[in-house]
């Protein structure tokens, strides 16, 4: 799923409990490409220029000069992401729809690739500030970690017993093929009749009863970036009906809104619900 949204320009949220590998998995994605990487640790006390940068006065020379911040890189690991506060939570919000931010009157585009990899923790724990919904659309996934099994829980222990294996990994591919990749999936063919089946899934979710709020025409258009780069991570060049099946609960749970029921066990039941609605829509043929 991380590749996907990468080779489709999206971003990702990765919602797990602390410690079962969320920021190593952003890590690894990020080794595996030669390309810039950043990382901050979002707190109670980060500010918008913390993430965006700003001017610094110069007394030597008398005039001002910008300071980059994190954000100009190519991977950006936004770790516990809801310990911030709301305010500086919308500082991504430009960077992640346009590509873009804007400093102080001025618009400076940030390098391609770019894609947020953001960790969260749940609801429930202490110190958490909910994403507010116009951030949360801007996510083409929300995926969960989960606990691992007994093997690869032993198979972690083994293999860390001289240290953090990430820390090890090479680059296997560069900045410019990773752009090639991203133009590739917009080339991948998805039918007239996909469209309609994704549509009709999108359709339902504004529809149904138990939802106050369903996916936008932005949610429907990652959606179908999202398909077109899942049947590429597959060798593919045309989008098949399971695409769409697959990358459902990913794509729209985190962007509906369940009537009646609390933030923190909002994410169980907009699952489900859209579990629901795609086993309800008739599958094109």
């Amino acid at each position: 799923m991380a590749v996907i949204a990468l080779v489709a320009e999206g971003h990702l949220l990765i919602e797990d409990a602390p410690g079962v590998g969320k920021t190593v998995l952003a890590k690894a994605l990020a080794k595996c490409l030669d390309c810039r990487f950043s990382r901050i640790q979002f707190t109670p006390d980060l500010l918008p220029s913390d993430i965006l940068g700003a001017s610094v006065f110069l007394p030597n020379l008398g005039e001002f000069e910008f300071r980059a911040g994190p954000i100009f890189t190519n991977i950006l690991l936004a770790d516990e992401i809801n310990r911030t506060t709301p305010r500086t939570q919308s500082a991504l919000l430009e960077a992640m729809s346009e590509h873009q931010v804007s400093i102080e009157g001025e618009t400076r585009r940030l390098a391609a690739p770019f894609l947020v990899l953001a960790t969260q923790n749940p609801l429930e724990f202490e110190g958490t500030y909910p994403l507010p919904e116009n951030q949360l659309d801007r996510f083409m996934m929300s995926i969960e970690v989960g606990y691992p099994s007994r093997e690869v829980e032993r198979e972690v222990l083994n293999t860390h017993r001289q240290g953090e294996p990430v820390d090890h990994l090479e680059s296997m591919i560069s900045i410019e093929d990773v752009v090639e990749l991203q133009r590739t999936v917009r080339e991948v063919r998805v039918d007239d009749a996909i469209n309609d089946y994704l549509l009709d899934i999108v359709a339902a979710t504004r529809e149904h009863d138990e939802l106050e709020l369903g996916v936008s025409t932005r949610g429907a258009l990652t959606y179908y970036r999202a398909v077109q780069g899942m049947a590429l991570a597959e060798g593919r060049d045309f989008a098949v009906p399971d695409d769409v099946k697959r990358l459902s609960v990913p794509v729209l749970s985190h962007r509906v809104m369940c009537r009646g029921v609390m933030r923190q066990g909002r994410r169980e039941r907009s699952q489900s619900i859209i579990r629901q609605i795609v086993n309800s829509v008739a599958v094109p043929q």
